[in-house]
Formats: structure tokens, sequence, C-alpha cells
């Protein structure tokens, strides 16, 4: 038996170096670099191959080889970071569909986190936004399937399925002593990209849910019907991109670039490679997915120096952040609101045949004027102190094994960014003598409604008014 055990290990750990070595020599050549081979980790190997052959060998129930190899390597990759991952052939379907913007399911931004699934951002408009789902909540069970043990993939096929079926989740939430129960039934999400509505004459307002494939195209729509409906010339824009999870980078560029003068720098990243080192600016060839027109060129010249407030929060992260981030360096925009995700690091998809493939994190994004977002996120020029929830919001550096922040670049000369130190806004106002401390909060008014108090906070700034702490009036200023 142990001679067999030794000659099934030594085949093992044969057939895994020459993969490895294949791999080594295969990245080699695509990178085309004459750097040195580095040795395999021969005693590491030797212990895989130990153990594979040991759960072949005794484990309690026969276990199929590609099942184990596939666990391996999903081990190695969601060891790295929070959002390296191995997608089967599923996964990888399901990847491709929500950057399309339709898909079946709940309508949840997800993330993993001690063995369970934890809500990052519920999405706009989907059953979960309606149910109450809030970003923090930990997901224990899926019906009477306990999510401990389970994949995020695993646990993101459970929750999507057939529309109008039912799902129930079981929650934990902070504050709450004991589990919180929502019966759901899936929807086909159908995600809105771009929103937008005159609040009014002369002042528009758009937001944007995610970044998409025709997230470019769509705003560039809406962004046109406001300019007609505008009774009067625009005198302000605000853009809305809370809760805005991310998407397409293409997306990110597409929605910077239709602001900013072109040939601005966007955003540019730095990795290891030549291939993670990009620089990406505000010209078709970085926004454009194929060889049609450009579309922005047929957005209003006006577009470009009407005065703007981006708002943001917690749940605005990724691609949100980059045009957050190139809008408020290039002095563009006024942000407004609180501090964001800190999701400033790229995936990149590598395909590996047979429909599957792997995503991995290859380098940090940096907002023109050279400052990390990873694990940081984007600091608002003006900070919106009557967020409720905000401060016990989950963002990028609270995840398990998060990439670090990184060290911040020299500014580059595509900008004259200046660092503005963010200025306080209008508190929550504290209840009167007559109002019940104790009693249940409201919930948060939609974003965009009249009972938004940040974008009544910044319709008060366009007009110069009080946008800013009772604590420090002077601090206002006008958008110009």
């Amino acid at each position: 038996m142990g001679n067999k055990m030794r000659q099934f290990g030594l085949i093992i750990f044969g057939a895994v170096a020459g993969i490895m070595l294949s791999l080594n020599f295969s990245a080699v050549a695509d990178k085309e670099t004459t750097e040195v081979l580095r040795p395999l980790p021969v005693e590491e190997l030797r212990a895989f191959t130990e153990v594979f052959g040991r759960i072949k060998s005794d484990y309690v129930e026969p276990v199929e080889d590609k099942k184990l190899i596939t666990e391996a390597i999903n081990g190695m990759l969601t060891g790295l970071d929070p959002h390296s991952a191995y997608l089967d052939t599923d996964a990888f379907k399901e990847l491709q569909i929500g950057t399309q913007g339709e898909f079946g399911g709940l309508g949840i931004e997800v993330s993993m986190e001690d063995g369970f699934v934890k809500v990052i951002s519920p999405i706009e408009d989907t059953p979960a936004f309606r149910a109450g789902i809030k970003p923090g909540d930990l997901i224990i069970k899926l019906d009477e399937t306990a999510v401990k043990g389970l994949s995020l993939t695993d646990a993101i096929k459970r929750m999507r399925g057939k529309p109008n079926t039912p799902i129930t989740l079981t929650v934990l939430r902070k504050g709450e002593t004991k589990p919180l129960v929502f019966p759901l039934i899936r929807a086909v999400i159908k995600i809105q990209s771009v929103k937008s509505k005159i609040i009014e004459p002369g002042y528009g307002y758009i937001r944007i849910t995610q970044f998409q494939e025709q997230t470019g195209e769509n705003l560039v729509k809406a962004i046109d019907k406001l300019f007609k409906e505008s009774t009067v010339p625009m005198k302000g824009l605000v853009l809305d991109l809370r809760n805005d999870p991310g998407g397409l980078l293409n997306g990110a560029v597409a929605v910077s670039a239709a602001f900013l003068p072109s040939n601005s720098l966007v955003v540019y990243t730095d990795g290891r490679t030549d291939d993670a080192k990009m620089k990406l600016k505000a010209s078709p060839e970085f926004y454009l997915r194929d060889t049609k027109s450009d579309y922005l060129k047929r957005l209003p010249p006006a577009i470009k120096t009407v005065p703007m407030i981006t708002l943001v929060n917690g749940g605005s992260a990724s691609a949100s952040e980059i045009v957050a981030g190139a809008l408020q360096d290039h002095k563009r925009s006024v942000v407004m609101g609180t501090q964001t995700f800190g999701k400033g690091s790229v995936q990149t998809i590598l395909p590996l045949g047979n429909n599957t493939a792997i995503k991995l994190t290859t380098a940090r994004y940096y907002t023109p004027n050279g400052q990390s977002i990873q694990a940081k996120g984007i600091t608002p020029d003006i900070l919106d102190e009557s967020a409720k929830d905000e401060t016990e919001r989950l963002r990028e550096a609270d995840l398990d094994r998060h990439l670090s922040n990184g060290k911040s670049k020299e500014v580059k000369p595509e900008t004259e960014a200046a660092k503005v130190e963010p200025k306080p806004a209008v508190k929550a106002t504290k209840p009167t003598n007559g109002e019940d401390k104790n009693k249940k909060s409201e919930p948060p008014a939609e974003f965009g409604s009249s009972g938004d108090l940040l974008l009544t906070q910044a319709m008060n700034y366009f007009k110069g008014g009080a946008a800013v702490s009772n604590k420090n009036p002077d601090s206002a200023k006008t958008v110009n």
C-alpha cells in the first residue's frame, strides 16, 4: 500500500509540476520577456500531491479528480483577495450576462466573509431592494440550506433562478438580536443603467445605477433629453453615483469623457506586468468596444462646462469611484456625500478553455492626480454628516484579505489637480424634546426624490445656499 501511495504521489507530482512548468513557460512566452524562470516550489508541490493522494485513498467517499483539482484552483484564487476567483462554465456565463444588464435573481451585490455571504449593496428596483435588504447584512441561510461551507459562486447560483420562483433569505443584521427572515420572489433583473429628470428649470439630475455595455450611449440620450426638456439654459447638473457598485471599465471612461475635455486622463493602472500598466483617457479608443461611431460626438457642447455636483456614498464602488475621482481631480465637479467603498483593484478575466476562466487581480486603479482608490475610496469635497448608517456600512477595507492601498504616485502632468480638504455638509437634525428618541427610524428616501436630503443640499450648494455646517458658515462656496 505504501509503495502504491508513493507511486501515485510521484505520478500526481509529475503531472502538477508539468502543468505548472508549462504554465510558467507559456506565461513567459506570452509576455515576451527574458525574465529567468523561477524554480518550482518542490517541497510545497510534494505536500500538495501527498494531500491529494490521501484524499483519493482515505476519504470516506470517493472523490473525482476533477472536483479536487477544481477546488484546489478555487482555494489558490480565493486565498489571494476577495475579488480573484475561478469561474466555472456557469459562473463565466453569469458574468457575461450580468454586464449586459439583464438576468434572473434577487438584485444584490455580495462578497464572502467568514464563510457567509455579505451584502455590499442591494440594486435599486429589485426584489432585494424592495424587501429591505441592507448593506452589511450577513446571509446565513438560503431557504433551508446553510450558507456556511458554500462557495460564493454556489451561493449566487442558489440565489439566481427562474423568475417568479420563491426563495427565503435568513440574515444577521447588526443591532438585531435575532436573525431576520426575508421571503423573496425572484425576478428578471433588468437594470436601468441611466435615469434622468429635470429637478427644476435649469437643473438636471442623472443617476447611474451600474456601468454596463450601453451605459455611455444611454448617458448621451439622457443628457440630450435633459437639454431639450429644460425651458431655460442649463445652470447645473447633478450626477448621482450613490450605491452604484461599478461594472465595466469602458463605461466609466465613457461617462467621464462625456464631461471632461478630450484626451484628459481619466484613470491609470499599475501592476507587475506591462499589460497591467495602462493610461485610460477621454478618447474614443478607450471607451468604444467596436468600430461604431463615437456616440459622445452627439453631446451638446454645453455639457463640458455646465456646473456639476457628483453624489457618492459608501455603496459607490469601482467604476463609479473612477468617475468621481476623475471629475474631482480635474476640478470638473464638486463631489458631495460620504467616503466611497474603496474597490480600486483591476480584475482581468483570463479564459482557460472549456468556457471556464479565472478572474485575477492584476493591478490597482489610480486617479489622475495619483491617488490609489484601493481600500480607501474617494474622499468627497463636501462631507454629508446627515447620512444614516454610513459609518457602519461595509467597505473594501473591511473585507478579509483585501488588497492594500499601495503607494500613491506622483501627480501626473495631465491635470493641475489640487487636494481639496473636505468641508462638512449640514448635519442631521437632532430630535426635539417632543420627539421619541427611541422611535424606529424611517427608511431612507428614494434617491432623486423630493425627500432626498443630499440632493436638496446639492441644489442649495448650486444656489450658494447652506450646504455647510452651522459651525462653519464661511466655508460655503458657489460652483463655477
